[in-house]
């Protein structure tokens, strides 16, 4: 019997035409550009026409990672989709992603662990690999915050730091090989439910009495995210720095032996401290919030592709994964790409 081993086969990414940037926010939002860098390191953001659905951008950065993968799309036998702005409230987004690809008949897992998705997919995507149950997984992180936001002063503090866009990556199975082949290593997953409400959106919602939404709750802007800044800075930079200490522990591995790390991309601050308390050189870390602002589920693939693209990350380099998001939820993930 083989001994599989799962390898990420093809990367791909897309993000919406128009892109704003913070001078275009500072119209409507009553803020400015420097007050946006100095707290997010954000300079733009994409943000997607009223026609466009969150499974529309995740089929052109399917389409790119298949085609970077080499394989022909019927190859794709399971797709597993992470976002919090589905299309719609149910099916899953997964099922219209695999509607528009033609891939019917194969199974669309969805999942919802926000901005730590890519990762709790990858663990997920490695598993059944491993298991034989798939050859090729395509996982997909894809987001479309923009209809979403409080476009007003008063939601100007977590209005200013999400963007749109989508990454692909084709997870492909193969027979184990040396270490320094492409392989997927190992993850290490967390969450904390504790302080769910400290990064949320309250409405629509099961849990608020006779109705899912009402007038009232759009009068008090229930509907549009909240966030308590300080908490999930603090946690956030907490937990990615425990979580990655651990898997490269828990692999024999140090700083120096990791070519490039990819964090998620919520705040520059937030990857800049976890870059200082791990020691980490800042020319090992690849940042994409500048350019995109927070595509939660989507920032890490999305970084993975450009960084091919930029030349910063190749075949056979070690790389680090590490997330935070609402949940909480956290983890980080060693692969040798």
């Amino acid at each position: 019997m083989a001994n599989w081993q799962s390898y990420i086969s093809g990367v791909g990414a897309f993000v919406p035409e128009k892109a704003f940037t913070n001078f275009d926010l500072e119209k409507t939002l009553d803020t400015s550009d420097e007050w946006i860098q100095q707290r997010t390191g954000i300079v733009k953001r994409h943000w997607a026409d009223d026609d466009v659905a969150t499974s529309d951008l995740a089929v052109k950065a399917s389409e790119e990672a298949i085609a970077d993968a080499k394989i022909d799309k019927h190859d794709i036998d399971c797709i597993i989709f992470a976002t919090l702005s589905p299309d719609h409230d149910f099916p899953g987004a997964g099922c219209f992603l695999q509607e528009k690809l033609g891939l019917n008949g194969i199974p669309a897992f969805d999942i919802r662990q926000q901005c730590t998705g890519y990762i709790y997919g990858l663990s997920m995507a490695d598993a059944f690999i491993k298991t034989g149950q798939y050859k090729n997984i395509l996982l997909v992180g894809a987001e479309i915050h923009s209809k979403g936001l409080d476009r007003t002063p008063e939601g100007r503090n977590v209005s200013v730091l999400f963007g749109d866009g989508a990454g692909a990556t084709i997870i492909s199975s193969k027979e184990s090989g040396g270490d320094n082949d492409s392989h997927i290593i190992s993850h290490d997953l967390h969450a904390d439910g504790a302080f769910a409400k400290e990064l949320w959106i309250p409405a629509p919602g099961t849990a608020n009495g006779a109705d899912r939404i009402n007038q009232t709750m759009l009068d008090e802007k229930l509907n549009f995210g909240f966030m308590n800044g300080r908490t999930v800075f603090m946690h956030a930079v907490k937990r990615m720095s425990e979580s990655l200490a651990f898997t490269l522990k828990s692999n024999n591995c140090t700083i120096d032996d990791v070519d490039l790390f990819l964090f998620h991309q919520a705040n520059l601050r937030i990857n800049d401290k976890v870059g200082e308390i791990m020691g980490i050189p800042a020319e090992k870390v690849f940042n994409t919030i500048q350019d995109y602002g927070n595509t939660t589920a989507a920032t890490i693939p999305l970084g993975m592709r450009d960084a091919v693209k930029a030349g910063r990350l190749e075949k056979g380099m070690l790389v680090g994964l590490a997330a935070f998001g609402s949940g909480f939820t956290w983890g980080s993930s060693l692969l040798r790409y």
